[in-house]
């Protein structure tokens, strides 16, 4: 018996896009030009981009190239961060990156789900926060609803499905608990 109707999905429910059509349509322009590329555009630029788009960024941010970010309006980014290349951020709602904040290659933070139990699977999105002095290890994911606490560490290739505590080192899928950091 098939229960799923995708056919029945609303992309307009439980999902506030936070921007005008026109806005989100430049957006993708201006994303594609200087954040996708492999041209390394200066940091300080993307910042100023970011900044014109409605994300709040702090000083000292270092952006690599072919970084993916959905909605800059969306975003909130500390002092002194680090966000590799090849990282996605799926931020369908807020995403906040504290001070000290590493981010390496090929990270995906997806705040965007879908209810399973719900036949026409409507959004399910959450927000995510990465505290200060965190770091996401290279190809790591991270879903929604999940808070990364200080000074945590979430090593190479893990899945972080639940918010992890300050100080620890993790590891894996699943993920396990590795040792304190500090």
């Amino acid at each position: 018996m098939k229960k799923v109707r995708l056919d029945l999905f609303n992309s307009q429910l439980g999902l506030d896009r936070g921007a005008s059509k026109a806005k989100e349509m430049l957006w993708y322009v201006v994303k594609v030009v200087f954040f996708l590329s492999a041209i390394p555009y200066p940091s300080k630029f993307k910042v100023f981009l970011l900044k014109a788009f409605g994300a709040k960024v702090g000083k000292g941010l270092v952006i690599k190239p072919r970084v993916n970010i959905h909605f800059p309006w969306k975003l909130v980014v500390g002092d002194n961060v680090w966000i590799g290349e090849e990282v996605f951020f799926l931020n369908f709602e807020l995403l906040t990156i504290g001070n000290n904040v590493c981010i390496s290659q090929k990270v995906f933070v997806c705040g965007g789900n879908h209810d399973y139990k719900d036949p026409t699977m409507p959004y399910r999105n959450g927000v995510i926060v990465l505290e200060d002095g965190s770091w996401v290890g290279a190809a790591s994911f991270v879903g929604p609803n999940v808070k990364i606490g200080i000074n945590t560490i979430v090593s190479v290739g893990s899945i972080v499905t639940k918010s992890l505590p300050e100080n620890g080192v993790f590891s894996g899928n699943p993920l396990q608990l590795v040792k304190e950091r500090w």
